[in-house]
Formats: structure tokens, C-alpha cells, sequence
């Protein structure tokens, strides 16, 4: 099942339920473009190896060949998400509660953004839409067999991103021993470059997905149809999820690329390519497998092995520390914001 765009337009225009549904889903995936999107260009911006316009616009470029290309490979990542939580049978409710959680995700992500911490938008998504489900159901609403995937993704992202992040340095460095340095820079800055839109492009294959999958999720609630189990995602829905995450990049990404480029390891640019196609590599396998992992997670763990490769001291713990706090936070965090909004929203409407 889909929706087309006129169809999309029409029903738009007279439901207020999905005008405000598309309103705030529209508005995490936009706090997405401003806290996660920019760790897929922060290491080629941080490096010089590219401007912060021209990294914008490619990600934006790539951000939307990800997720076209990856929907039309698999939309997996989209139907687990979907799937995750139940909402019952009462779409009115279902709705109500989804909002509740879209909105605690804007307030998190927006407190996280405002201390340039890069938190998880993914796990700030399924921890506020499972704290929303509980609270709807009364303790129940979580569907294990696709959540457990979330777990799954976190433990991958983390030690597949330090893993490959560490061996792919160690051999850049055995390669480029004895070459000269000049050379090797000027290859290293043309081929970040490619690392950078790689991550994009594997940014939008993950996240767009996921965000994606929640919007149609939002559609068909306000429709009043309640029990769409398979969906196809139109063109019309990627071209616009792409168009906002660009947008949101571009209003505040810079706090996030200082934070995640400059902060954690000092990089040079054979360090940077490493980090990124660590970070593709990654996120590539958990794509292909459907399981929804954490594109910051993946990202910074990649720089962290990076760092490591070259001694444990190069690392910056103090802001290692504050990335893994928000993080363990986000899950009970964000699924508490999201319970105790889902109450408020039921009492209020």
C-alpha cells in the first residue's frame, strides 16, 4: 500500500489530524538533518579537504541517492521501524500517541543540539515512540522480534565502527610508509571527499528509512487505517525527506561537525578517509541486513579506532565521555519524554 502525492495533497488540506502529523514528523526529520547528518560530512569539512556549502550540498545530493537507491535494493529498515512498536487497534489514539512521541523527540534532540552533544536521532525515535506505545498500552506495545534488531544495531555500530575504523588506519599507514607525504595528501583530500558522500549516502539509506517508515506510519493513522502491515514509499516522500535533512544541515550542523571533527581526535586526512569509509563500510552491512543502527554511533566509534590507531592518548576522553553519557541517556530519557508526553496528549485531546 502507498499514497500518492495529490492524494497526499487532498487529504492534507482537510485532515487536521495528518496535517499536524506531517507537521511535527517533518520537524524531527529536520532536527535529524541538524544533529546527525552533519557527522557524515564532519571529518572532510574538519580536514579542509572541502568547504562547509559544498559539504552541505552533497550530502544533501547524496543524503537523497541514499535513500532512493537503498528503498528500491530493500525497504527493511523502514518496515522494522514500522513494526516495532503497536499502537492498538484505535488509529485515533495510535495517532495521538505517535505525535506525543515526535514531539518529546524534537524537545531531546533540540536540548542536545542547544549543548552541540551529536546524540543518537535514531535511538531519540525508537526510544520515544516505544515510551509513547507503552504508555498507550498500559505496559505492553513493544513488538520484541523487531526491537531487539535496535539492540542488535547498537552493539554493532559500536564495535564494527571502532574495528574498522582501527584496521583501515593501520593499513593506510603500512601502505603509506614510505611514499611522500605531499602526494599522499593531495590523494588523501580528493579521496575524503568520496568517504564524506559515501557517508551521506549510507546516512540517507539508514536514517531516511527510518524516518520515513515513521511518516507512513503517521499517514495512515490519520487516514484512520490502523492495520497496514506492507507499504511502498513514494518518490515524492524520499525527494522530500532528503530536502529537509539538507535543510536542517544547513541551519546547524556546524555545532556537530566542531564537535565530532575537531573534538574528539585531531585528524589529518588520511585519518578522516579512514574514519569515513570505516563508518560506510558499517553502515552498508547493517542496511543490507534491515537492522536500524545509530549513524552517530557508527561515525564516532569509527573516529575513535582511528585515534586508537595511533595511540589510545590521541583521543580526547573528556568528550568521548560526553557523547557516551548522552547516549546511555537517550534510551531512558527519550522513552520517558515520550510516555509522559503520550499521557499529556491523550489527557489534552
Amino acid at each position: 500500500m502507498t499514497i500518492t502525492l495529490a492524494d497526499f495533497l487532498k487529504q492534507l488540506t482537510s485532515n487536521p489530524a495528518l496535517l499536524i502529523t506531517v507537521v511535527l514528523t517533518l520537524g524531527v526529520i529536520l532536527v535529524n538533518g541538524w544533529t546527525d547528518a552533519p557527522n557524515a560530512i564532519a571529518t572532510c569539512v574538519s580536514t579542509r579537504s572541502i568547504g562547509p556549502k559544498k559539504a552541505i550540498i552533497m550530502a544533501a545530493v547524496f543524503n537523497f541517492l541514499g535513500v532512493f537507491v537503498m528503498t528500491m535494493i530493500s525497504k527493511a529498515v523502514a518496515q522494522t521501524i514500522y513494526k516495532m512498536v503497536d499502537f492498538g487497534d484505535d488509529p485515533k489514539l495510535a495517532l495521538i500517541a505517535l505525535c506525543a512521541a515526535l514531539f518529546a523527540i524534537v524537545v531531546w534532540a533540540t536540548a542536545a543540539w542547544a549543548f552541540g552533544i551529536p546524540t543518537s536521532e535514531s535511538h531519540a525515535l525508537i526510544a520515544g515512540v516505544s515510551g509513547a506505545a507503552i504508555a498507550l498500552q498500559g505496559g505492553q506495545g513493544i513488538n520484541g522480534g523487531e526491537w531487539i534488531k535496535v539492540v542488535y544495531g547498537l552493539f554493532l555500530s559500536s564495535i564494527l565502527g571502532f574495528g574498522i575504523g582501527y584496521f583501515v588506519t593501520k593499513i593506510i599507514n603500512f601502505i603509506c610508509k614510505d611514499m611522500d607525504k605531499r602526494k599522499t595528501s593531495k590523494f588523501f583530500q580528493k579521496a575524503q571527499v568520496a568517504g564524506g558522500a559515501a557517508m551521506a549516502f549510507m546516512h540517507g539509506a539508514q536514517d531516511g528509512q527510518k524516518f520515513m517508515g515513521v511518516f507512513m506510519l503517521g499517514v495512515f493513522l490519520a487516514k484512520g487505517q490502523g492495520n497496514v502491515t506492507e507499504f511502498d514509499i513514494p518518490y515524492w516522500l524520499m525527494i522530500l525527506c532528503s530536502v529537509v535533512m539538507a535543510l536542517g544541515t544547513s541551519i546547524g550542523g556546524y555545532k556537530i561537525i566542531k564537535t565530532v571533527g575537531m573534538g574528539m581526535v585531531k585528524l589529518g586526512k588520511p585519518q578522516g578517509f579512514a574514519a569515513d569509509i570505516a563508518g560506510a563500510i558499517c553502515l552498508y552491512l547493517a542496511s543490507a541486513l534491515g537492522i536500524p543502527v545509530s549513524t552517530t554511533h557508527t561515525k564516532t566509534t569509527a573516529i575513535m579506532g582511528v585515534g586508537a590507531a595511533k595511540r589510545i592518548s590521541s583521543v580526547n576522553w573528556s568528550v568521548v565521555k560526553e557523547m557516551v553519557f548522552a547516549w546511555i541517556l537517550t534510551f531512558p530519557g527519550c522513552g520517558l519524554l515520550g510516555f509522559i508526553m503520550s499521557y499529556l496528549f491523550m489527557k489534552i485531546f
